[in-house]
């Protein structure tokens, strides 16, 4: 069963305590969103669940798997993907060349140079199964760099599926996305819930509401309300902390 499962997080760094025993548990078929004002430690933690920081104390299991000390490419290889608040995209590739390299590298297969993917057959179709499967088929030999901002989360996202992820971190990906677009990715994401567990960093809470079947806010480096939407919405400390007047 796919699952992450996070036990008493801690990061400090000097003085300041960014992370304080933070405990989530992200069944499998669960979309969990976490919230929080700005500074309130979100990028922190993902970054600690990703392997950019290593945590001060704590354990952080993906599908039972303990991978709190493996390296950032060693948790990819473990199942976890990760979206970025800034799109990751390699602009001068195609948008089928960007997800063919993705795959190679999860297939660990030769990477003497880019060109050996456009070679790979597998991979390719992989890349083109991917594409197809977020909505990008059309766009597939275009330069990811002449895409919408859109399309560009959208391939993101795509980047991250292509290695058959056992878990989504999802940090932001409405980020700067218009109405349309927003609504075009949240309806991907909660087809994909079903079949990939996920967490999301969001501002958007119309998306959060949407999308989330779990709620956490964190505050100051922990969690002080956790709960179903409606149960944060009611939550006193959510709405002191964060929601105010946006939480009716």
């Amino acid at each position: 069963m796919n699952s992450l499962e996070i036990r008493k997080l801690n990061k400090s760094f000097g003085a300041l305590h960014v992370s304080r025993d933070v405990s989530v548990s992200i069944p499998e078929g669960e979309c969990h969103a976490l919230i929080g004002p700005n500074g309130a430690g979100k990028s922190t933690l993902i970054h600690q669940i990703s392997g950019v920081l290593r945590s001060d104390s704590g354990q952080i299991l993906l599908d039972g798997q303990d991978i709190s000390n493996l390296s950032v490419s060693a948790r990819v290889q473990a199942g976890l993907g990760r979206t970025f608040q800034i799109t990751s995209v390699l602009p001068s590739f195609t948008v089928l060349e960007n997800l063919a390299i993705a795959a190679q590298a999860k297939s660990g297969s030769s990477m003497r140079f880019f060109g050996d993917a456009s070679r790979e057959t597998a991979l390719n179709e992989l890349a083109q199964s991917t594409l197809e499967r977020v909505g990008l088929a059309k766009r597939a030999h275009i330069r990811a760099g002449d895409m919408s901002h859109g399309e560009l989360r959208l391939l993101e996202l795509g980047l991250a599926l292509v290695a058959k992820p056992k878990f989504l971190l999802l940090d932001e990906p409405m980020a700067g996305l218009g109405r349309a677009e927003g609504m075009v990715l949240v309806e991907l994401l909660a087809e994909l819930r079903a079949s990939i567990p996920m967490l999301l960093v969001e501002h958007d809470m119309d998306a959060i509401f949407q999308l989330a079947q779990t709620v956490s806010v964190l505050v100051e480096g922990g969690i002080v309300a956790q709960g179903t939407p409606d149960e944060v919405r009611a939550s006193p400390a959510a709405r002191a902390a964060y929601l105010g007047g946006d939480a009716e």
